[in-house]
């Protein structure tokens, strides 16, 4: 179209969010405008579609490969006019310096036209300031999850009509990070309404119950809108109760404490009235299917109790509604199956759902500065833990990585690995031993990823019950929309592993002869 003539494009796209993908958005506009000149306007949808996807926004208008006027990114207004002034002698000029462009449209078909009675601008234009280019602003990657989930979460909220939030708040990374999006979502509601904003303030008075309710403070509101609840049991520690409590407190939450120990203690006794037995922790002596067993217990108890007080709750406070709960597993929990089926990971929805574990390590950097929230940083500094186990001498004696075997930045790669490059057991393999050449040997390589597929198969089946979550990565294993493989696998692997093992044996032994013919 540009080779025939063409000088302005429009582009009205339909472009969900994915992190870090501005980057991508801006060079693809600049990219077709500096290689062939013109104008090029980008108008992008806004808001949830009901689903899992946030569309952005993120509009733009270039030329000749320069960004001329930049729309917002993130946003609560549900519209967004973006304007420049512009020459169109300016795209002719670009065009006519490019002599191979010109002989390639010199041989161009021509592309039918509709003549109007119509005219872009008139003489008085003549005196308009022309617009000048921009330097595009990215959001860094912390700012990024601090806007689009917390967006979305509005979206869902008033949209689905309930009260507020309910979310099962551990002490841990994970459950913080998902307290402060709803804390990030305040914010922008407050910001909203006090930049004029008539239909976020409506919505906000309805989902409150209150006609003459105006939300000034971001704490306050989140006091109205979120509900927090540490829930203990005999293997929680002082310290993650100390550590929920006083996110709760800086956020704004209710914050509610409770004990599950009566109820786990009451599931258990009906078991052992029926069976006789009695499980015990592989710390008091028991199994690996007892430990297991009574870790899952306590999870799947949790949920349960999410579930009533969220339905409940407000009532109790003389409050109308109910609220929805929020699940807090990130993408590499979730791809792994590092969670207990029908656990506080089953909720109604996730906004940290396709969000890797270490880009909400940077996330609650992030909202150390931005939101001034001091609790998160022992929180950040605190070990990744389950607390399901049996504490040693009062301490936690349970670690998230050393369960899982691996570490989550390693589980990153593997995401990527497995769900973008669609690999398999032996072409990872072959990729991480070039990849951690520096740092691995063939061998370990091999077992970590014997043990990723290993426990990835395992837990596949885990998949087809996962909250629905915001998607922010395209290797989200949530196999309902973005994942559509098995979910039963042949948990030995055995031709892709025994491939692995015949790799890594001809490595050792041809470093074994190497050495030899140093000797």
């Amino acid at each position: 179209m540009g080779l025939d003539g063409v000088e302005i494009f429009t582009n009205a796209s339909g472009s969900h969010h994915v992190l870090r993908k501005a980057h991508a958005r801006v060079d693809l506009v600049t990219m077709a405008t500096t290689k062939n000149g013109g104008i090029y306007l980008l108008a992008n949808q806004k808001g949830c579609d009901g689903d899992r996807l946030y569309y952005d926004g993120c509009a733009m208008i270039a030329m000749n490969g320069a960004v001329f006027a930049q729309g917002s990114q993130f946003s609560l207004d549900d519209v967004e006019v973006l304007t420049a002034t512009l020459d169109l002698e300016d795209v002719r000029s670009y065009r006519a310096e490019m002599s191979s462009r010109n002989l390639a449209a010199s041989r161009a078909s021509p592309y039918p036209r509709v003549k109007v009675d119509f005219a872009l601008s008139c003489h008085e234009d003549l005196l308009q300031p022309l617009s000048e280019p921009v330097e595009w602003r990215y959001h860094s990657v912390g700012e990024e999850i601090s806007l689009g989930p917390a967006c979305w979460l509005w979206d869902f909220l008033r949209r689905s009509q309930q009260a507020g939030f309910f979310l099962p708040l551990s002490g841990g990374l994970d459950s913080a990070a998902t307290a402060c999006l709803v804390h990030s979502m305040c914010c922008q509601v407050c910001e909203a309404v006090r930049n004029g904003n008539q239909e976020v303030l409506a919505d906000v008075r309805t989902l409150v119950s209150e006609a003459g309710y105006t939300p000034e403070d971001p704490r306050e509101l989140c006091g109205r809108l979120l509900t927090t609840c540490y829930m203990a049991s005999e293997n929680s520690s002082q310290e993650t109760s100390d550590r929920a409590r006083e996110l709760a407190q800086q956020i704004g939450s209710h914050h509610i404490g409770l004990s599950i120990d009566p109820a786990v203690t009451a599931v258990m006794s009906i078991f052992s009235v029926v069976t006789g037995k009695r499980p015990l922790f592989a710390a008091h002596g028991g199994s690996s299917k007892e430990n297991l067993a009574l870790q899952n217990v306590q999870a799947r108890l949790r949920m349960v109790i999410a579930y009533l007080f969220a339905q409940l709750s407000l009532w109790a406070r003389g409050a109308p509604g109910g609220l929805l709960v929020l699940g807090s597993a990130n993408v590499d929990e979730s791809l792994l199956g590092y969670l207990t089926k029908y656990d506080c990971s089953s909720a109604d929805i996730n906004p940290i759902g396709g969000i890797s574990k270490t880009d909400l390590r940077v996330f609650i950097e992030f909202c150390i500065e931005r939101f001034q929230l001091p609790a998160l940083q022992r929180i950040l500094a605190a070990p990744a833990t389950a607390e399901l186990e049996p504490l040693a001498d009062g301490q936690v004696s349970q670690t998230d990585e050393e369960d899982m075997g691996m570490t989550y930045a390693e589980l990153s790669v593997y995401g990527r690995l497995r769900k973008i490059a669609k690999t398999g057991p032996y072409s990872m393999f072959c990729k991480l031993l070039h990849l951690w050449r520096d740092v691995c040997t063939p061998r370990q390589v091999a077992d970590k990823v014997k043990r990723f597929f290993s426990k990835y198969s395992v837990n596949r089946h885990k998949m087809t019950t996962l909250t629905p979550a915001y998607h922010a990565e395209s290797y989200s294993p949530d196999d309902n929309r973005f994942d559509l493989r098995p979910f039963l696998y042949h948990v030995g692997w055995p031709w892709q592993f025994r491939c692995i093992e015949n790799q890594v044996l001809q490595l050792e032994r041809r470093e074994r002869q190497g050495l030899d013919g140093v000797d």
